[in-house]
């Protein structure tokens, strides 16, 4: 490492932009010289995605002007924390941080549910917990039935996404310990996806894999099945959550979204 402080600073920030991020903030602890190199533009410009200006652009109004004039530095670093809501406000992006692969979560309102506009099975609130205005609440249904699309030109190339479903219910819950839910992730094109039966809610001494888990920002998620995005090119992700084997009611049950993150 001694000899990169002998090279000129533009040479040093070409060969930390070549690392990862890890390696940018360990080599900025080096010395003054490193770390005015590891911190620069050039090279954090380089671990973000090459559209993320693009993307950041269509974020609300009141945060898009100063996430642009921030430093790359400090912006991949916001992102990573900071998911922001972009387009109609009904879809959110971030950063996972380790490698700055693209994560995004479609919101309640632009996923397709059953039944979803009809105000006797379906209430469309606002929580403050929530990253969108708007999530939904199950009054009731006998059919259950929530799908996503994604583009897979919009997510990170050569990399394993990981789909989930982020919930949570209220205390009347009913209906979802009793019978599962069938989770599947399809790419377009290719061969059906295994369909995983799994129970939402579910207590803690009964055996279950995947099973949901808590999450920092206070909701619940679980894992619907997994994808390899090889190349980006045109084409469409579904996932869907559905029960419609039995006509018992379920009510009770919160949905904030669908997220598309890098497996870990």
């Amino acid at each position: 490492m001694e000899y990169l402080t002998k090279l000129p600073e533009e040479s040093i920030s070409l060969i930390i932009s070549y690392t990862s991020p890890r390696d940018a903030c360990r080599s900025s602890a080096v010395s003054r010289s490193m770390r005015e190199s590891a911190d620069s533009d050039a090279v954090w410009r380089s671990f973000l995605p090459s559209d993320c200006q693009d993307i950041v652009s269509k974020s609300s109004a009141s945060t898009s002007l100063p996430l642009i004039l921030m430093p790359r530095k400090e912006l991949y670093f916001y992102l990573c924390h900071n998911p922001i809501c972009i387009g109609n406000g009904n879809m959110s992006f971030s950063l996972e941080k380790e490698g700055g692969k693209k994560c995004y979560m479609i919101g309640a309102r632009d996923l397709s549910i059953a039944w979803g506009d009809t105000s006797s099975y379906w209430k469309w609130k606002s929580l403050p917990e929530s990253r969108f205005s708007q999530v939904a609440k199950l009054r009731y249904v006998w059919w259950l039935d929530i799908k996503a699309t994604i583009e897979t030109k919009v997510l990170s190339p050569e990399t394993t996404y990981e789909a989930y479903f982020v919930f949570k219910f209220v205390e009347s819950r009913h209906g979802f310990s009793q019978r599962p839910v069938e989770l599947c992730v399809n790419v377009e094109g290719s061969e059906g996806k295994e369909k995983l039966r799994v129970r939402l809610d579910l207590p803690l001494d009964m055996p279950q894999d995947p099973r949901p888990s808590q999450r920092r920002d206070g909701w619940m998620e679980i894992e619907m099945g997994s994808f390899y995005n090889e190349h980006g090119d045109d084409g469409t992700v579904l996932c869907s959550l559905m029960e419609t084997d039995n006509y018992a009611i379920k009510r009770g049950l919160i949905v904030e979204g669908i997220e598309f993150r890098p497996k870990s």
